[in-house]
């Protein structure tokens, strides 16, 4: 898998679990699902980071996004 792609992944993954993490809180029930997710979504951010020579900053995030949606549009 492509560090980018897997960096995109992570992000939009954990993006996604703060509302079902918030639900599963405020409905007093355990969040095992989102504990998952969330931990998903770090492997893939991790993976991302250590595999990428010289890492990724928070500038480069927003192109590194667009160059994955162009690669699949």
């Amino acid at each position: 898998m492509d560090t980018d792609l897997a960096l995109i992944l992570g992000l939009v993954i954990g993006a996604f679990t703060v509302p079902s993490l918030m639900s599963s809180i405020s409905e007093r029930r355990p969040p095992r699902a989102s504990f998952l997710t969330i931990l998903i979504a770090v492997s893939l951010i991790t993976y991302a980071v250590v595999l990428k020579p010289g890492g990724y900053s928070i500038d480069e995030i927003p192109d590194v996004f667009f160059r994955v949606v162009g690669r699949l549009f």
